[in-house]
């Protein structure tokens, strides 16, 4: 195990992680600072819940290594949501209550009064998206100071996925709790996360703060050409009719004259673009 620095909540060194023939890890290494909400984000397939399987302790890794700050207390919520189908939402809070050191069955409980999950109706009789308000409820009664969180809001209606979002985002700011939120969906994350954990095949492409990164690029739209009319590094392009879109890497915002023009990048911009390069490298 690595050592960690006081503000570190994470530290990753060369993670690698192989089934059978299949990587699913590689050289994977970063650092994510305590109280921090990261976004693990990548395609099907790219490593994210080997990753979190393997933060989580349930899971060795076959090279390199990974230290947490002393005293963390992780959950980890699987995309199984892992609740006992005979067992009462009642019954899974008197289970968390016995199986962790540290509980809090006020949070808990008043996790499930806020979305109106029945305490007495076996969880084999409740909805995906209640069961999954189940597994999130003891996670967060078990007060963590990570908490990891495979595709979590995958059973969840869109109006429920924002409610949720929301509840986390007020529990992780009254704790200061490290969330690592995997999803591959990136529209889910706006306004949600403010690190970056891009993975692709095992790999780790980049790894950041989310505003940072962000900060650093812009989209160039303007008529179709070779090149776009800014000094930096393009990462992507994309040419239709009449029309050239390119993403920048810039040192500063950069001014164009119409009809160019430049826009913001959007996290799903950013990762699209990263998996785009990806994609071409390989089948270059």
């Amino acid at each position: 195990m690595t050592a960690v620095v006081d503000t570190a909540g994470i530290a990753v060194r060369g993670l690698g992680k192989r089934y059978r023939r299949s990587v699913a890890l590689h050289d994977c290494t970063f650092d994510l600072p305590a109280g921090r909400v990261a976004a693990l984000v990548g395609a099907n397939g790219a490593g994210k819940t080997t990753l979190l399987t393997v933060l989580s302790g349930l899971l060795r890794p076959d090279e390199g290594e990974f230290a947490l700050r002393p005293g963390e207390r992780v959950a980890f919520v699987s995309q199984e949501k892992p609740v006992y189908r005979s067992f009462t939402p009642r019954a899974m809070l008197q289970l968390g209550a016995r199986l962790n050191l540290a509980w809090d069955q006020t949070r808990a409980q008043a996790w499930l009064k806020r979305f109106d999950i029945p305490m007495d109706r076996r969880c084999g009789a409740l909805s995906g998206g209640q069961r999954t308000q189940v597994a999130l409820a003891v996670a967060i009664g078990s007060r963590p100071t990570l908490l990891l969180l495979d595709e979590p809001l995958s059973d969840l209606d869109p109006l429920a996925r924002t409610e949720v979002m929301r509840e986390l985002l007020g529990e992780v700011a009254e704790s200061g709790t490290t969330v690592v939120l995997s999803t591959h969906i990136v529209t889910e994350l706006a306004g949600v996360a403010d690190h970056l954990l891009l993975l692709a095949h095992g790999k780790l492409l980049v790894g950041g703060d989310l505003d940072e990164l962000l900060a650093a690029h812009v989209m160039v739209v303007g008529p179709r050409a070779e090149t776009p009319p800014v000094a930096g590094e393009v990462l992507w392009d994309k040419h239709l009719d009449g029309q050239s879109l390119f993403l920048v890497k810039v040192s500063s915002p950069p001014a164009v004259s119409a009809p160019w023009v430049v826009r913001p990048v959007t996290l799903e911009d950013y990762v699209l673009a990263q998996l785009s390069v990806t994609r071409k490298g390989e089948s270059a």
